[in-house]
């Protein structure tokens, strides 16, 4: 490898290869940066090299490894946030690959590192009663609380992701005979989701009555007129959360996020006997298998399956009830 090509191939990477070869959305591109930033601060603090003066040869898997013990450590992530980073990594390097053959060998060592095997999460998800509570909470005689109604109301019914919400602008509902809303996710593709009456009525109230008509601008702002982030919207959640627990201790034991809305959307479906196939559509996931994770985590659908399919265990009666007593009858006679 060319001893100044490392940042030569990283600029390259992050102006030309990942916003145009690949359309990646502007979150990829952020996560991938945050990645080098913190990767390229590691080797300043610990190894004393800048930015700079790093070349090829100073990227090894041990030092790799090195880093995302560090992340661990020091910046106390994660391990689906480490795993993440080392994404990252790896996506880089096989991008350079095929730009510098020479490097081959050390690209493949790299890659090489292998990710951490996290444990699996359990799925949170509320009930259809949690879900109702939820929704009664907010007044919305008051903007601000129409506000978090329309961005609750959303997430459930649009099963989106957060940052889709986020993301949406006053363009993106189509009120009408049919009322959809149009979500921009994972890879930039959009699917168009449909969204039931009640709910676009909350949010076309939103629309009307907080002025937020600019098509363009995003649908939902905080007090500064900004756009809502992640964290401002768990702590909407969080506070109807809390103030439900205190009107039903028995309510909410696991922690409700952003995302237990869209899980409890796609739970609910599945109770109701929708087919995988529209709730895979819905949710805008590339295979079914990864929607199926819903009908394995659900125990009332493992309930019924196992019901319907298990083999009965109670003895069959040999003889009717009617046999048995002429059977009866005739012992007396004989007998």
């Amino acid at each position: 490898m060319k001893d100044n090509g490392f940042s030569y191939h990283l600029t390259k990477y992050f102006s030309d290869y990942l916003p145009r070869q690949t359309a990646a959305s502007v979150n990829t591109i952020q996560s991938y940066r945050d990645t080098f930033v913190q990767l390229l601060s590691f080797y300043k603090q610990v190894y004393s090299l800048a930015p700079e003066k790093l070349e090829y040869l100073d990227f090894t898997s041990k030092r790799i490894e090195e880093f995302l013990t560090w992340l661990e450590t020091e910046r106390k992530v994660g391990i689906r946030t480490r795993n993440q980073r080392l994404a990252a990594i790896h996506a880089f390097f096989r991008y350079i690959q095929y730009r510098d053959p020479a490097g081959f060998g050390q690209c493949a060592e790299i890659l090489s590192v292998p990710f951490k095997k996290a444990p699996m999460a359990p799925m949170t998800y509320m009930t259809t009663e949690e879900t109702t509570l939820l929704f009664s909470l907010p007044d919305q005689r008051d903007m601000k609380q129409l506000r978090d109604l329309a961005i609750m109301v959303l997430l459930y019914e649009s099963g989106g992701r957060v940052q889709e919400i986020i993301d949406l602008c006053p363009r993106s509902i189509r009120f009408g005979t049919a009322n959809t809303v149009e979500l921009h996710g994972k890879g930039n593709k959009t699917r168009l989701v449909p969204v039931n009456a009640d709910a676009a009525a909350i949010v076309r109230n939103y629309i009307r009555r907080c002025k937020r008509t600019d098509v363009n601008e995003p649908l939902f702002v905080n007090r500064k007129g900004e756009k809502l982030t992640r964290a401002g919207i768990q702590y909407i959640i969080d506070k109807y959360v809390s103030i439900a627990k205190e009107h039903h201790p028995e309510l909410f034991r696991d922690r409700i996020t952003n995302h237990s809305f869209r899980h409890s959307k796609a739970m609910h479906l599945l109770e109701a006997g929708v087919n995988l196939v529209y709730i895979r559509d819905l949710l805008g996931h590339t295979s079914i298998v990864t929607t199926e994770i819903y009908a394995k985590a659900n125990p009332k659908i493992k309930e019924e399956q196992i019901r319907k399919h298990s083999a009965a265990v109670a003895p069959t009666p040999k003889y009717s009830r009617k046999q048995k007593e002429d059977l009866i009858d005739w012992l007396k006679k004989n007998l």
